[in-house]
């Protein structure tokens, strides 16, 4: 089964469609899918229900599928760095769905995992359990989160083999590798990709199985918030 595609334009090719729901990887811009998120832009597929941890920024990742008013639910924990995700959420343009970090994070793993729902003591007697089961267990109110499923998953890793075995470098990990497992369809991109048998099999984070397309990227990495110390003088 072919899973390398030339670029990330084929590589949705008739998986997208009106009213899907996206996983997009990564944590601000730290390991996310920059050149899929542009391609899905691009395909004019909108009502998209968006699962990520925030939104990007403005003009950059996710932040251009708002700009093009493609999204029409976000399920995230951190959107703080999107002006216009701000204005438009103010503005009853947009539907969100927040989410603790933590629960967010576990609420993907139990999809992907085929777990249906869970108890957490994150948020109890908070918005965040309004409209939730709680039930107490050895003393204490736990609230019911349900698992999370996509239509689709796009991903951002570090090195693919040819059968779609992952690694991810560093903080680049953070959701990309449980998203992968959860969406019914998953494209990743990579910065290399190698052949079979180049991966040490113990140092694989997300087996291939999980994985239907991939294709190579040259990302551009940029930093969302620039912080430098002045220069001490003499």
């Amino acid at each position: 089964m072919r899973k390398v595609y030339p670029d990330a334009r084929s590589a949705l090719e008739g998986l997208t469609f009106d009213g899907m729901t996206v996983m997009s990887g990564g944590f601000g811009l730290c390991g996310i899918p920059e050149f899929l998120i542009a391609a899905l832009r691009d395909s004019g597929t909108k009502d998209i229900t968006v699962i990520s941890n925030n939104a990007g920024v403005d003009g950059f990742g996710l932040g251009q599928l708002l700009e093009t008013r493609q999204i029409k639910k976000m399920i995230s924990s951190y959107v703080g760095e999107n002006k216009e995700f701000e204005r438009q959420y103010l503005a009853g343009e947009l539907e969100l769905e927040f989410n603790p970090q933590g629960t967010l994070a576990e609420r993907i793993r139990a999809g992907g995992a085929g777990i249906p729902a869970f108890f957490t003591a994150t948020g109890v007697g908070t918005l965040v359990a309004d409209g939730k089961e709680v039930r107490n267990f050895d003393g204490r109110d736990y609230v019911m989160e349900t698992g999370l499923v996509a239509d689709l998953s796009i991903v951002k890793a570090w090195k693919a083999d040819e059968r779609g075995n992952l690694v991810f470098r560093k903080t680049a990990r953070n959701f990309n590798p449980m998203m992968a497992t959860a969406g019914k369809a998953c494209v990743v991109e990579v910065e290399e990709i190698v052949p079979v048998g180049s991966l040490d099999p113990d140092n694989i984070h997300t087996p291939g199985i999980y994985v239907d397309r991939i294709i190579k990227s040259t990302p551009e990495k940029r930093i969302e918030q620039r912080t430098v110390r002045t220069r001490e003088t003499a």
